[in-house]
């Protein structure tokens, strides 16, 4: 074992949390360990949608160079932030158990987001959360908001929103779980592929490394991470799609089940749902009608705009 390890993250306070409690399950004792902390264009570029700077990649790129570069030896991402398809050095050596899952409502006000009047704005920088909360609830006004979580906490406070919808992990983590009004169903409000995950990056040949981040694994999550992030990159594996998977399997009957959630600008958003014993299957099913639906979308957008999509 090396004398010290140099662990990459972004420079959020909520990274710098989940970096933190990597270190502290490795349990290292005595070695060095130094969180570089290191700035990435999604946090920067503040003014523009994720989608416009170039979707899950703009949260990686810098920490990936970092570790490529070997100035740092692992990396801690949030696993919904990491694309689908990783540089050949790389190797995503750990998912982590999976905090909540869910997606979360924090209210200005004390109160529930089904009672917000019409006309309430609700806060969300996803995609995915925008298209499903104006599907359930299309009298409020969905708008975007960016920055990191205690930005978007304080723009609520000052009244700029009635409402935010955020990852139920990423508040849990920094200890504002009191502030949730609400937990949303993921049977509706389907998560982001990853969400409540995080990974560890390492170069592939530094075998050290991927022992030392291997021992995190946890092999339940990592195989319904997978699975969601299958069905994520066979819709092109970044956000600029509004998307959901969501994967979990219940003990009592060993049986999985597999939500996804997709819209476009043609046809209606596709709702899938799937149970059965091998997830492998699931998402074969799943990313099979994915591509149909796909297809289908483009077709009429096509119709819509006189073939000029």
């Amino acid at each position: 074992m090396r004398r010290g390890w140099r662990v990459g993250t972004r420079s959020s306070p909520l990274a710098l949390a989940q970096a933190a409690w990597v270190v502290d399950q490795w349990a290292l004792g005595g070695t060095p360990v130094t969180v570089v902390p290191i700035e990435s264009e999604g946090d920067r570029v503040l003014d523009r949608s994720l989608d416009e700077i170039g979707g899950r990649g703009v949260f990686t790129t810098a920490l990936e160079e970092a570790l490529v570069d070997g100035r740092v030896d692992l990396v801690v991402h949030s696993l919904k932030d990491l694309p689908t398809r990783l540089a050949p050095s790389l190797q995503l050596a750990a998912v982590t158990r999976r905090e909540d899952p869910r997606d979360a409502a924090v209210l200005r006000r004390p109160g529930h987001l089904d009672a917000l009047p019409a006309g309430a704005r609700v806060g969300t920088s996803s995609l995915r959360r925008a298209a499903l909360l104006r599907q359930a609830y299309p009298d409020l006004v969905v708008a975007p908001v960016r920055g990191n979580l205690g930005t978007r906490l304080a723009k609520l406070a000052a009244g700029d929103y009635d409402a935010l919808v955020l990852a139920a992990a990423g508040l849990v983590r920094l200890g504002r779980a009191h502030d949730i009004a609400d937990y949303l169903d993921p049977s509706w409000m389907i998560p982001s592929p990853g969400q409540g995950a995080l990974a560890v990056e390492v170069r592939a040949d530094d075998l050290d490394a991927v022992r030392l981040a291997s021992s995190l694994d946890d092999a339940e999550v990592h195989q319904a991470t997978h699975a969601e992030r299958q069905v994520l990159d066979a819709m092109g594996g970044n956000c600029q799609i509004p998307l959901g998977a969501y994967a979990e399997r219940d003990p009592s009957r060993d049986e999985w089940q597999l939500l996804v959630f997709a819209a476009g600008g043609g046809a209606p958003p596709a709702r899938l749902s799937w149970r059965g014993t091998a997830l492998d299957v699931g998402v074969a099913w799943v990313t099979s009608e994915l591509v149909r639906w796909a297809a289908a979308d483009r077709r009429a957008g096509a119709e819509e705009t006189g073939g000029q999509r």
